[in-house]
């Protein structure tokens, strides 16, 4: 009993780590000075390497014979996941990355709003109710109620995180009909689509000879590839098998948290209370959403 209790805190601990990382991750994207897809190709190239490394050297092999029949619908995953990166970097640049965050964090409500056509999931009253309060969360961090129309780039922020939360819910939703593919597996696959998918508009739009990341630009660049991608996911991986989904739903909103923080005390990011208000309900309904 003592043992499986100290694997159970351990687990948990691991995975308060992947969640306390993945919640810096807009600082770091911050400090980095380079477009938005080569920051997501980069970070799926690296995570994808170094998740490949750290399955062969704790002796875990791959399963190509678990791929069969799956390798298109993985490869799609993935590509959302890469365009999901894409749009959510962006995000980070044109408003602040609180507001970017809990407007990322509509995308369980936008799983919920789609069940019901795919996969024919009923819609209960309880779960309307969170989507409406979700969205009037919306309109609160979005400024409008107290400060009229939002900025330009505010208003290019907003609708950036809200299409990768779009495309977040859609990752759930395809990651849904894959069956029987183990998780390292088919994170690793996911990874490697995402750097492939994003690589081709990298080449054809970075202009690599103008590109200054710096030395402190590239140790960002592969802090995000290597921390908040090999590192958080080797983390996050390692620790749902000894949780359960009721302690990985409330932990998960450590994550949100940290990133608001961080906003408000490093990056000194206003988000008012209107916005204040707005996150709460956001992250309250999603919360909520998942449970009823």
């Amino acid at each position: 009993m003592a043992e499986g209790k100290g694997l159970r805190v351990g687990g948990e601990a691991g995975f308060i780590a992947a969640m306390a990382i993945w919640g810096t991750i807009g600082l770091f994207v911050r400090w980095i000075d380079a477009p938005s897809a080569l920051i997501a190709c980069a970070r799926g190239f690296i995570g994808a390497g170094f998740l490949l490394a750290f399955l062969f050297a704790i002796g875990k092999g791959i399963s190509p014979a678990a791929f069969h029949g799956k390798g298109l619908v993985l490869a799609l995953s993935g590509a959302l996941i890469g365009l999901n990166w894409v749009f959510l970097f962006e995000a980070y640049r044109y408003t602040t990355v609180a507001i970017a965050t809990v407007c990322y964090y509509l995308a369980p409500i936008f799983v919920m709003l789609a069940s019901p056509f795919a996969f024919r999931e009923r819609l209960t009253l309880g779960k309307t109710a969170c989507a409406a309060v979700a969205f009037a969360g919306m309109a609160l961090v979005s400024g409008v109620l107290e400060n009229g129309l939002p900025t330009l780039a505010d208003s290019r922020g907003i609708l950036c995180a809200v299409a990768a939360a779009v495309l977040y819910a859609s990752v759930v939703l395809v990651n849904k009909r894959i069956e029987d593919v183990p998780a390292w597996d088919k994170t690793l696959v996911q990874l490697t689509s995402a750097a492939l998918v994003t690589l081709p508009y990298v080449l054809l739009t970075v202009d690599f000879g103008g590109l200054e990341l710096g030395a402190s630009g590239l140790l960002f660049l592969l802090a995000v590839g290597v921390l908040h991608t090999g590192i958080a996911y080797a983390l996050y991986f390692g620790s749902i098998p000894r949780m359960s989904a009721q302690r990985i739903a409330v932990l998960s909103y450590i994550d949100p948290v940290v990133a608001i923080l961080l906003s408000a005390f490093v990056l000194a990011e206003p988000l008012g209370l209107a916005g204040a208000a707005g996150a709460a309900l956001i992250l309250g309904a999603a919360f909520l959403s998942g449970r009823l």
